[in-house]
């Protein structure tokens, strides 16, 4: 059975020895290296930064190059219940979105995920994004008119990018 990179993880041997013959260590040595730079370059960014754009350090393969994402953080204040918000967004070579998400903190006080799925009628908060073109547009976020008012909170895009 053949592997490929898709297949492989990113896992490190805890131990290795090296060969005291000064060819075969720098062999092993460089075969390290790479071992190590493959399994960090294979790791998700946790880099969330505001006001610009970063790598998520994730791959994607839907077509027959690969495609980096990118991610974006946006900050909101208040949402009154019933009545959208619109946060203008930028993106960078956006062929798709990967995910869009977010969180908020509302005057319960409580903590909710966003998109947030509730039980109690009209009490769901959605997200969605509208765009103007092919590099703007708007995050929309839009809580239920029996939700509570939302203080704060962030919205988050990531997408896939050709660049």
């Amino acid at each position: 059975m053949s592997s490929n990179n898709l297949t492989q993880v990113s896992y490190l041997r805890s131990s290795r020895e090296f060969p005291e013959d000064i060819h075969l260590l720098s062999v092993q040595i460089s075969k390290s290296y790479i071992d190590i730079a493959n399994a960090v370059n294979l790791r998700t960014i946790g880099v969330f930064p505001k006001n610009t754009f970063v790598l998520t350090g994730e791959s994607w393969f839907l077509t027959s190059s690969r495609q980096q994402s990118l991610r974006q953080i946006y900050t909101f204040s208040t949402i009154n219940p019933g009545v959208p918000i619109s946060i203008p967004y930028r993106t960078d070579g956006l062929t798709q979105f990967s995910r869009i998400y977010g969180t908020c903190i509302t005057a319960v006080p409580d903590y909710r995920p966003i998109p947030f799925a509730s039980v109690t009628a009209n009490a769901n908060i959605e997200i969605k994004v509208v765009p103007t073109s092919n590099t703007t547009g708007n995050i929309v976020i839009t809580s239920g008119a029996a939700s509570p008012v939302i203080n704060s909170g962030l919205a988050i895009i990531e997408w896939l990018s050709n660049v």
